[in-house]
C-alpha cells in the first residue's frame, strides 16, 4: 500500500495548502516550512495582550487570542480564503487540533468546559455548506478534549456582510442579531468563543454581550487570526 501511494502521490502530490509545494509523505495540508514560518502571535501566553484590549470598556471577556496574524495577501489569509470560500474545511479542523495543544499551555484556556462556535445564519450556512467557526472549533474539541457546543448560541436575522464596514457600522450591523436557547447548560461554566478572524470584534461583543446574561459564566475568546491595523 506504501510503494502504490508513493506512486500515486508523484502523480497527483498532494500540495501544502498556505505555499502550494507538494507536501512530504509525513506532512499534512500544511508543509513544515510554512507551519514553523507562519506569523503566530502567542498571545494565549500573555492575559492582557492586544486581543484582549480590543474588548476592554466593551464587553466582559476574560482573556482573548489568535493564533496567527493576518495580512493581506499574506499565507494566513490565503489558508482562511482556502477554508471560507473554497470549502477546505480540513484547513479549520486541523488548525483547531494544533491551536488547541497550544492554547492547553495556558492556565485560562485550559479551565475551558465548553466550546462555542459563533453562529453563521442558517441559510448564509446551508449556501456556504458549513459554518468555518464550527469547523475549527471541532478541531480545537479533539485536541482540548472539550465539547463543542452548536445548539444553545444561535443567530436569528441573517446580517450583511461586515466587509468594508466602520467598527460602529459592524457593530449596529450585529447587536441584535443572535439569541440563546437552553442557556442553563452553560451556567457556571467556562467557555470559549471561536471565531475565524477577529477584525473589529463587533460581532464577537455581541454574542459575549448576550452570554453574560448567562449566570457564572466566564468567557474567553479564540480564532484563527486577527486582523493586522
Amino acid at each position: 500500500m506504501t510503494l502504490f501511494r508513493d506512486f500515486f502521490s508523484l502523480i497527483y502530490p498532494d500540495n501544502c495548502m498556505a505555499c502550494g509545494n507538494n507536501l512530504f509523505r509525513n506532512e499534512r495540508l500544511i508543509c513544515t516550512s510554512c507551519l514553523f514560518r507562519l506569523p503566530k502571535t502567542n498571545y494565549h501566553l500573555e492575559k492582557d495582550n492586544p486581543i484582549s484590549q480590543i474588548f476592554w470598556g466593551r464587553c466582559n471577556v476574560n482573556t482573548a487570542a489568535s493564533f496567527y496574524f493576518f495580512s493581506k495577501a499574506g499565507k494566513v489569509q490565503h489558508l482562511v480564503h482556502q477554508l471560507k470560500y473554497k470549502g477546505k474545511k480540513e484547513i479549520g479542523v486541523f488548525m483547531g487540533e494544533i491551536y488547541g495543544k497550544e492554547l492547553m499551555l495556558s492556565t485560562d484556556f485550559a479551565k475551558t468546559e465548553i466550546i462555542l462556535p459563533v453562529p453563521l445564519h442558517p441559510k448564509k450556512e446551508k449556501k456556504r455548506g458549513f459554518n468555518q467557526s464550527e469547523v475549527f472549533a471541532m478541531g480545537l474539541s479533539s485536541s482540548m478534549h472539550v465539547p463543542y457546543d452548536t445548539h444553545t448560541l444561535i443567530r436569528t436575522f441573517a446580517s450583511e456582510t461586515q466587509t468594508r464596514k466602520t467598527r460602529f457600522k459592524r457593530w449596529e450591523n450585529v447587536k441584535e442579531i443572535f439569541s440563546l436557547q437552553d442557556k442553563e447548560k452553560l451556567s457556571h461554566k467556562h467557555l470559549l468563543l471561536v471565531d475565524d478572524v477577529i477584525t473589529t470584534g463587533a460581532t464577537i461583543e455581541a454574542c459575549v454581550n448576550l452570554l453574560n446574561t448567562i449566570e457564572g459564566v466566564t468567557i474567553n475568546i479564540a480564532s484563527i487570526a486577527v486582523a493586522s491595523h
